[in-house]
C-alpha cells in the first residue's frame, strides 16, 4: 500500500498526458473513443451482462466498448493502477480495493452500512460521497460513474427454526458460523453475535453435513450454487452486508470527451447499473421461493437490532478510525 500511496498522484498525471496524446487534435471528430474494460468476472455474470446489453450499445455511436473478462487483460487488484497510469480506460472495482488506496473507503465495506439496493444508490448520489469521489479523481485519476448492486449476505443454519429462532444477535450466541478467514470477516461474525469459524469455501458443504460448523453466511445465489440448502434447514435474512461494485472510468479519458459524450457515458453507466440491480433483486426473490420449496424456512429477524449492535462494535473498533466524522450518521439518515 505505501508504494500505491506514493505513486498515485504521479500515475494520475501520467494518465492525463497519455490520453491527451492518444486522442490528439481533432481525433474525436473522426475516430471512435476506445473504452477497454478489464474485469475479473465471467461474461455471464450479471455485471458483465449489464455492461454488454446496456453500456456498450448506449455509447456505440462514438465509442468502441472493448470488455475483457476473467482477468485476461489485467489481474485482479491491478486494474486501478492500470487506469491511473493511462494503460486502461475502465474497470468494475470494489470499495475493498479502493480502501487499499484510501482507507476511508472501508466504511463502505462494513456490516450494516448499506441497508439495501436502493440505499446504495441514495448514498452514492448524495453529497456525502462528493469528497470520496473527488479524492479518487484527484489522486488516482479514476472517476466513479455508478454503483452496482451485488447482493445481500444472509445467515444459513443447520438447525431448523423450531430449535433455534434467530431474531437478535443474542440468538446467535454459541453458533459456530463459518465466515471467510480474514480479520475483517471474523470481526463481522463476532459483531453478529456468532462464533466465527474460518474455513476454506471448498470445505463448507462437508462441514455443514457433519456438523463441524452450525452455519455459514453467503448471498442466496451462492447458497443455491453450492447446494448448501441440501445440508441446512433455515435462512435468516440478516442482510448484514449489502455488497457493491463501482463502474470506474479513467478521469483523463472522461476529460477528453465532449460534454455530450460525457452525458451519454454517464447515462449508459447508470442504465447498466439499474439493469444489473433489477436482475439481481429479481433473482434473489426467485431464490427465496426456490429455497422454501426445498423445505428451508426463510424469515427476517429484527434487522434494526442487528444493525445497532454491529455498528456499535465497528465504531468502537480500529476499523472506524479512518472514517470521516459524521459520515455514518449521514448514511444511516438516508435509509430506513
Amino acid at each position: 500500500m505505501p508504494m500505491k500511496l506514493a505513486r498515485r498522484g504521479f500515475l494520475a498525471t501520467a494518465a492525463a498526458v497519455a490520453v491527451a496524446t492518444s486522442f490528439g487534435t481533432g481525433a474525436l471528430a473522426q475516430d471512435k473513443v476506445k473504452l477497454r474494460l478489464s474485469a475479473v468476472q465471467s461474461e455471464t455474470d450479471q455485471r458483465s451482462v449489464a455492461m454488454l446489453e446496456k453500456f456498450g450499445p448506449m455509447v456505440a455511436d462514438f465509442a468502441e466498448f472493448e470488455p475483457h473478462w476473467n482477468g485476461t487483460l489485467y489481474a485482479q487488484g491491478t486494474e486501478l493502477e492500470a487506469i491511473a497510469s493511462g494503460d486502461l480506460e475502465m474497470s468494475i472495482t470494489s470499495a475493498q480495493e479502493l480502501a487499499t488506496f484510501f482507507p476511508e473507503f472501508s466504511i463502505f465495506t462494513a456490516g450494516y452500512v448499506h441497508q439495501d439496493a436502493a440505499h446504495q444508490v441514495a448514498v452514492f448520489n448524495d453529497p456525502l460521497m462528493d469528497p470520496f469521489k473527488k479524492k479518487v479523481e484527484d489522486e488516482l485519476g479514476v472517476k466513479l460513474l455508478s454503483v452496482m448492486y451485488l447482493g445481500r449476505r444472509q445467515v444459513n443454519l443447520r438447525q431448523p427454526k423450531e430449535e433455534r429462532t434467530v431474531m437478535t444477535p443474542a440468538d446467535l450466541a454459541g453458533v459456530n458460523l463459518r465466515m471467510p478467514g480474514t480479520d475483517a470477516w471474523q470481526f463481522l461474525g463476532k459483531a453478529l453475535g456468532a462464533n466465527p469459524t474460518p474455513m476454506a469455501f471448498t470445505e463448507v458443504y462437508t462441514a455443514l453435513s457433519t456438523g463441524s460448523v452450525d452455519g455459514q453466511d453467503n448471498p442466496l445465489p451462492t447458497v443455491v450454487d453450492a447446494k448448501f440448502y441440501e445440508v441446512t434447514k433455515q435462512i435468516v435474512l440478516t442482510s448484514h452486508l449489502v455488497d457493491l461494485n463501482y463502474i470506474a472510468l479513467s478521469k483523463a479519458a472522461w476529460d477528453a470527451m465532449t460534454p455530450e459524450q460525457q452525458e451519454k457515458v454517464q447515462a449508459a453507466a447508470d442504465a447498466a447499473a439499474d439493469f444489473g440491480r433489477e436482475n439481481q433483486l429479481k433473482k434473489e426473490e426467485e431464490l427465496v421461493a426456490f429455497l422454501e420449496e426445498q423445505g428451508l424456512e426463510v424469515y427476517e429477524p429484527d434487522v434494526a437490532a442487528f444493525r445497532e449492535q454491529v455498528q456499535k462494535m465497528y465504531l468502537e473498533s480500529d476499523y472506524a478510525a479512518t472514517w470521516p466524522e459524521g459520515v455514518l450518521d449521514k448514511i444511516n439518515a438516508l435509509g430506513n
